[in-house]
């Protein structure tokens, strides 16, 4: 668990604001932030990092305290096992992937987890190569690989995809959310996209003038409902879980979330990222692989 209550005077683009954020984090738990610019999402991603003190406030992780204004006690960043990715990727130039990797590691920490990343994040083929000659992708690739590398207690994403195409941001997100779970990571991501939210995150929140609130989700469908005639739509499959008796397929289509009943056989053939068709008609909703 982590808790964390955290008070900060702010100059918003908009003019003086204070960040209030009360806030509990489970252990594994995949969170995003949403909200206007200038809300203070970043704000609070580098408050946790340490990167930036409060007036007032705690964070407590698993029973250890980070900051406690009251009490005096503020641990750097080296020492709260946090893992960082921005927009910017920061790898250091004259270093090869795997060097930029190692570096990371704590003194005396076994290699075995580069190794482990390196499949998580498919960089076998470019280990030798110095980040000049790697794609856009593949340097957040390596930059997410390195903050994983001392295996922190919270993994912090401020928007580390938004410079890239759609293409390259959807393998993307399937390497986070394979670090997350294979890690068994907390992670907190800040994010403007809903298909990255409803695709990646367990619970999302707002942040408006430095506040929580109630996020502006797009309108959840629950079930579908066929009425006359037939159409199909096509669109990612975000989720599979029991839904009763039976099973169902939660499917980003656009904007919305189509939870779909599926049997047992077509969800065997399914998983999160792939893409499907929902076809409607008078009689049924049958859900096909793309």
């Amino acid at each position: 668990m982590i808790q964390i209550l955290l008070r900060k005077s702010l100059h918003a683009a908009t003019g003086p604001m204070t960040l209030e954020v009360q806030l509990d984090i489970l252990t594994g738990e995949f969170l995003a932030v949403t909200g206007a610019s200038g809300s203070g999402k970043t704000t609070l991603l580098r408050l946790l990092a340490g990167l930036e003190q409060p007036e007032d406030g705690h964070i407590i992780v698993d029973n250890n305290v980070w900051l406690d204004q009251a009490k005096g006690i503020q641990l750097p960043i080296q020492q709260r096992e946090v893992g960082l990715v921005f927009q910017e990727y920061a790898l250091f130039p004259n270093m090869t992937v795997r060097q930029n990797l190692e570096y990371g590691l704590r003194k005396g920490q076994s290699k075995a987890i580069v190794d482990e990343l390196i499949g998580i994040t498919e960089l076998d083929q470019l280990l030798d190569r110095y980040p000049a000659k790697l794609s856009g992708g593949q340097q957040q690739r390596v930059a997410l690989a390195r903050a994983l590398v001392r295996r922190p207690k919270l993994l912090l994403l401020d928007e580390p995809l938004s410079a890239l195409d759609s293409r390259m941001r959807a393998r993307l997100q399937n390497y986070i959310l394979q670090a997350h779970q294979a890690l068994e990571l907390t992670t907190l991501l800040v994010s403007h996209d809903y298909r990255e939210i409803f695709k990646l995150a367990d619970r999302v929140i707002a942040l408006k003038q430095g506040r929580i609130s109630q996020p502006d989700l797009p309108e959840t469908v629950q079930y579908a409902n066929a009425s006359d005639g037939a159409f199909r739509l096509s669109g990612e499959v975000l989720h599979l879980e029991e839904a009763g008796s039976g099973f169902s397929v939660s499917v980003l289509i656009g904007t919305n979330v189509l939870r779909v009943l599926v049997t047992m056989e077509s969800l065997r053939q399914l998983q999160p990222g792939d893409r499907v068709e929902v076809l409607f008609d008078a009689q049924r909703t049958m859900l096909t692989k793309a």
